[in-house]
């Protein structure tokens, strides 16, 4: 884990270099140095945290390289604190900074001679001990613990009834062919235990005339696997075990393996496949005799799962548990002395707590329940409940538990495990947005750069591998399976937690004791309690709050990187908050702030400026000295306003310059003013930008800037009101990466540049107030999974008539005049769901509804009475044209408020 440490000050140390070479200067040979030191030390803590376990004394020596790596980091941050701060001598003719620079070297000095003096015992960072490293104990603890899953009893399990059914389908099917069935999920889940359950069974026993089971390690020696199987294969079959086998060679094993499978049916079980490449080198021994052979692995990867295999392969995907079998399996373990199952009704309360904490994954709950049997004080779960972080890191009975989920941690790569790690700050079960946390690791640094890809890009990769690996769980996607949204599964989070806290990673402010925070560089503060501080926090890189309690804002993270204080009770910033000059992102959306300082341009290396949902109408003229920001982020919503009118969001004023900001990404919701208009051309690097009080006389400045922004994938503008035209023909052809596209406002006709939105995949029309030239300019955009149209189309009848392939999402919203909607068959083929809102001129159902069979979800809102009575009698013909849609509701108002009924 010390890696990661070292890992972060070498990016921040190559980060000094290339972006402040000049101020360097004289300490740049130092911190090179300095440099090569902390790298010659990665390979053998990546080492040391692959093994596991530590002795003592390697204990401490990786804390202390850890402790000097930080030190390092602090010492190049307060060199450029001070230099920026101005704190040179200059009246005695001392060249600018060279007493800084001097005093920089003489402590880079000392530390690279303290680096070199760390004991001897390690011969120079243990480099030399790297082949002989002691084997992972916990590692072949769970592979012994994996392989003893194959003598569960089946009235021990609990969930896997549909699952098993699912595999035994697959195995036994008439398919000739060799086929894989992957089976993934996170670790916990039981995939170990679904399996071998499967492999057990007497239909699959007789079904098959030889059958291995391998449990394969995240290193492995592929002859040995080979060896294993032989000997399992023939052991299974009653044949005798070749005498030479132990003597055997890659080619002999493989040989020998081709010609006793080629002409069998045989099922071979890969568990806990850690990599593709595992499967590349095995299969050449796996041969497929048309003899309708079955290959089963589990993997905790998507990756390995999802490779494909061939014609018949399959992924099962393993759920957690519902509630109600979760309860079922703890209650076994945990009462299992019961003769009836009973248990006192004062365990209730905390042990249905304790249940629900553990969401879902079988082994935390066996282990649990195991834990909780020899309890019988109702003082003792509960201090179990209010302790479980300890409990997880030192409670024996839970140590298989802890073992089985750190070797995913275990096998990240060092980019990935502080970017992991960094997840645990956000409170239980939240849901982290996406976008939120890749701003949030670029701003600490965690992000390498990769030629040809922006920062953007490369931590979404980060991103998407960490779910790929089962270490994040997605809880939101968009309509095309992209994740929005993500979390740490508590048990996950906890272990994260214990990890992080003695690394000095990262502290959680969560309980109701105070906690020493002096030494931690990440604080995140989910409850309102006192900090306990001597000297402010000087370490101290990302705060983050995510408590609505009242609270006071420390002071003394001269270093601080991020400030993330959304939906935080304050309404004004520190006035020191100008100060860190180190600061890359900051977070005040969902405040009450009502201004930004006047010198925020002081705060150079800013990147991200959220100030989403806070009482600020105007942005200081200092925002344009902020070079290095790329989003600006100034959603405001006219709370006088229901949504329903054009101008429901209020845009905020910046200064016309703002224009000069070269690296700015995101331009969101700001007001359109002759001059910001005026300069707008030169902005072509911006990939989103929505403008509002739009105005007529705008619109050929706006479409010439549009057009230039090439790499553009959001746009929205709103008009001053909702007579008030957009002029959009002026635009010859809109940016090709356009994504998704929002225009408020009056339209003259559809402009004739819709049909060339190639890559649209949201179209959201307001008060276009257009005919049906609409619907063909949109219908063959390959890619639109989302139309909305409010306001937008006048006519009495809308048909869809061809198109919309990809359509997910439609809605009707304000369109009174509407009495006939058509949809022919075959379009918009996988709608899935369909809002009518403010539609009281219909009176029947959308003609053709009965074709969407995707169909899952019918909204009806405020329409009119006839249209809601057609479809409530449960014999009526409307309602034979709605039968196979799951879910349809209706809308309405009362003296109460809204309400709504299911139909």
């Amino acid at each position: 884990m010390a890696s990661v440490a070292i890992d972060v000050v070498i990016g921040r140390i190559v980060s000094a270099v290339e972006n402040e070479a000049s101020t360097l200067g004289g300490v740049q040979d130092e911190i090179d140095k300095i440099k090569l030191e902390l790298m010659s030390m990665i390979s053998f803590l990546e080492e040391a945290d692959r093994k596991g376990t530590l002795s003592e004394g390697e204990k401490t020596w990786v804390a202390n390289v850890r402790n000097i790596a930080y030190e390092v980091e602090d010492a190049i941050d307060e060199f450029m604190f001070r230099v920026n701060k101005g704190i040179f001598f200059q009246s005695i003719h001392i060249p600018k900074h060279l007493w800084l620079r001097h005093q920089m070297a003489n402590k880079l000095q000392k530390m690279k001679s303290m680096i070199q003096a760390i004991p001897e015992t390690v011969k120079r960072y243990g480099i030399e001990r790297l082949e002989g490293i002691a084997p992972n104990y916990d590692c072949q603890w769970v592979k012994n613990h994996s392989e003893s899953s194959l003598f569960f009893d089946d009235d021990n399990l609990v969930g896997i009834e549909t699952a098993k059914q699912n595999l035994m389908r697959w195995l036994l099917s008439e398919e000739p062919q060799r086929t894989v069935t992957s089976v993934f999920g996170m670790g916990g889940l039981g995939k170990t235990t679904l399996v071998a359950n499967t492999f057990n069974s007497k239909i699959v026993r007789q079904h098959f005339d030889c059958y291995a089971w391998l449990t394969i390690s995240q290193t492995y020696i592929l002859e040995d696997l080979f060896k294993a199987m032989i000997q399992d294969l023939f052991k299974e079959a009653k044949e005798k075990i070749p005498a030479d086998l132990g003597t055997m060679r890659y080619r002999q094993l493989v040989e020998l393996l081709v010609n006793y499978l080629q002409q069998k049916r045989y099922v071979v079980v890969l568990d806990d496949v850690w990599s593709i490449s595992l499967w590349r080198e095995i299969c050449v021994a796996l041969p497929d005799g048309m003899c309708g052979s079955r290959i089963m692995l589990t993997t905790r990867r998507q990756d390995v799962a999802c490779f494909w295999f061939g014609i018949g392969s399959q992924v099962y995907q393993l759920r957690s548990l519902p509630e109600a079998e979760a309860w079922k399996l703890f209650c076994m373990k945990a009462f299992s002395s019961s003769s009836n199952g009973c248990y006192p009704l004062e365990f209730d309360s905390i042990a249905r707590a304790l249940v629900e904490k553990f969401q879902g994954l079988p082994l935390a709950i066996v282990a649990l329940g195991g834990m909780m049997s020899s309890k019988k004080l109702e003082h003792d779960w509960k201090k179990v409940y209010n302790s479980l972080n300890w409990e997880l890191s030192n409670n024996p009975e839970l140590k298989i538990l802890r073992s089985i989920l750190l070797l995913s941690f275990n096998d990240l790569p060092i980019r990935l495990k502080r970017c992991f790690l960094y997840c645990c700050l956000f409170p239980e079960s939240y849901k982290i947005k996406r976008k939120r946390l890749i701003r949030l690791w670029m701003a600490e640094g965690f992000i390498e750069q990769v030629r040809g890809a922006t920062p953007e890009e490369v931590a979404d990769n980060y991103l998407m591998e960490l779910i790929s690996r089962s270490m994040l769980q997605v809880v939101l996607r968009n309509y095309f399976g992209r994740p929005k949204a993500c979390k740490m599964h508590d048990i996950v989070r906890e272990i994260s937690l214990s990890i992080s806290e003695a690394e000095k990673f990262c502290i959680v402010n969560d309980k109701q004791s105070a906690i020493e925070v002096n030494e931690t560089r990440r604080l995140s503060i989910q409850c309102e309690r006192k900090l306990e501080t001597d000297s402010g926090m000087p370490r101290l890189r990302s705060f983050l709050v995510f408590t609505t309690d009242k609270i006071a804002l420390p002071s003394g993270f001269k270093f601080l990187r991020t400030l993330d204080l959304e939906n935080a009770s304050i309404d004004k910033l520190p006035t020191g908050l100008v100060n860190l000059f180190n600061l890359r992102y900051l977070n005040l959306a969902k405040t009450s702030v009502r201004e930004l300082p006047r010198s925020i341009g002081k705060l150079h290396n800013l990147q991200t400026l959220n100030i989403k949902h806070t009482e600020i109408e105007e942005l200081p003229a200092g925002i344009v000295k902020l070079q290095n920001l790329r989003y600006l982020i100034t959603f405001r919503p006219n709370r006088d306003c229901d949504g329903s009118d054009l101008d429901y969001v209020l845009g905020t004023r910046v200064p016309p310059n703002i224009c000069k900001l070269k690296n700015l990404q995101v331009l969101d919701c700001v007001k359109a003013e002759d001059d910001l208009i005026k300069q707008l051309c030169n902005m072509t690097q911006l990939r989103r930008i929505s403008l509002v009080k739009v105005k007529t006389a705008y619109a050929y400045g706006l479409c010439i800037a549009i057009e230039n922004m090439k790499l553009l994938r959001f746009l929205a503008l709103a008009a001053t009101n909702e007579e008030r035209m957009l002029h959009m023909d002026n635009l010859s052809s809109a940016p090709p990466q356009l994504e998704k596209l929002f225009l408020s406002g009056k339209l003259k006709k559809a402009p004739h540049w819709f049909n060339s939105l190639q890559n649209l995949t949201y179209l959201g029309l307001r008060w276009s107030k257009l005919g049906e030239d609409l619907i063909c300019c949109v219908q063959a955009l390959p890619k639109l999974a989302w139309l909305s149209l409010f306001s937008a189309y006048e006519g009495e009848q809308l048909r869809f008539f061809e198109g919309f392939q990809k359509l997910q999402v439609l809605e009707i919203i304000n369109s009174p005049l509407l009495t006939k909607i058509i949809i022919e068959k075959g379009v918009m083929p996988g709608l899935q769901k369909l809002y009518l809102r403010v539609c009281t001129g219909l009176k029947t159902l959308p003609c053709g509804i009965d074709f969407l069979s995707h169909l899952q979800e019918l909204h009806l809102i405020i329409v009119s009475p006839e249209l809601v009575e057609s479809i409530r009698a449960r014999t009526s013909m409307e309602r034979a044209k709605v039968q196979h849609i799951p879910m349809i509701k209706h809308y309405f108002r009362t003296e109460f408020g809204s309400l709504y009924e299911s139909l």
